[in-house]
């Protein structure tokens, strides 16, 4: 069952779609369903996607892809749709578009469109330790935007390294490293976490019994071993980036 702006939405796309081969810009769904943000527009794509009414596909610019209509309008024509939404204005040349994820559910990801290519911003939440455990994680700084193969599903955060410890894994001092927030890791697995409550690392996890090592990627630091309640996994490894 889909709310009234979600059927608009839905079958807006899916008119623009049959007469001009792409969806419209969010800019233009924004106006065409009279919203204020076009976070309005982010949550109700995501709706429809759950509910396997759209698909996100992954590479290309206004990736929107229209998989089944309401059984009120499956009948019919693609390009008879009507929608109560006034037409959308048409854009002169292109016209990025932006999905604004919602900051107050971390981290919700914002999906950029920009010269046809497609990013995911996600917070950057401070400095984390390849080396000796620094302060926990920190507040969210800014963003930083990645490509969305790189990340999948899940919530995902990004912190900036500190130390040389994980130089033999290449992570290395003044990296952004990409994490799928979990509390759960497999033994090998390089995870931030949380030891004593207060102090973040970046490590390679392993277990020795009921103990977990926090094992760094450098001979000149010692594997660091803790009784199983002294350390809590944060998250895990899955991209990196580097500056030159």
């Amino acid at each position: 069952m889909l709310t009234r702006k979600q059927q608009e939405l839905l079958l807006l796309i899916s008119r623009r779609l049959q007469e001009d081969g792409v969806p419209p810009s969010f800019d233009e769904m924004k106006d065409a369903l009279n919203l204020k943000s076009k976070s309005g527009i982010h949550r109700l794509i995501t709706a429809l996607e759950e509910r396997g009414f759209i698909k996100r596909l992954p590479n290309r610019a206004r990736a929107l892809e229209v998989i089944r209509l309401p059984d009120a309008f499956a009948s019919q024509p693609a390009a008879a749709e009507t929608t109560k939404a006034s037409p959308p204005p048409r854009a002169r040349g292109f016209s990025p578009s932006v999905i604004e994820g919602d900051l107050s559910r971390k981290p919700a990801p914002r999906r950029a469109e920009d010269d046809g290519e497609i990013s995911v911003s996600i917070p950057v939440m401070g400095r984390i330790a390849a080396g000796v455990p620094i302060s926990a994680i920190q507040d969210h700084s800014h963003n930083v935007a990645v490509p969305p193969d790189m990340i999948g599903f899940g919530r995902h955060f990004a912190l900036s390294v500190s130390g040389d410890s994980m130089i033999e894994a290449g992570i290395f001092d003044g990296d952004t490293v990409i994490i799928r927030e979990t509390n759960s890791a497999d033994a090998g697995d390089i995870v931030v976490a949380l030891v004593d409550e207060e102090e973040a690392t970046l490590k390679r996890l392993r277990r020795r019994g009921n103990s977990i090592a926090l094992e760094a990627a450098n001979p000149a630091y010692e594997t660091r071993i803790f009784s199983q309640d002294r350390v809590k996994v944060q998250g895990r490894l899955v991209g990196l980036i580097r500056r030159y």
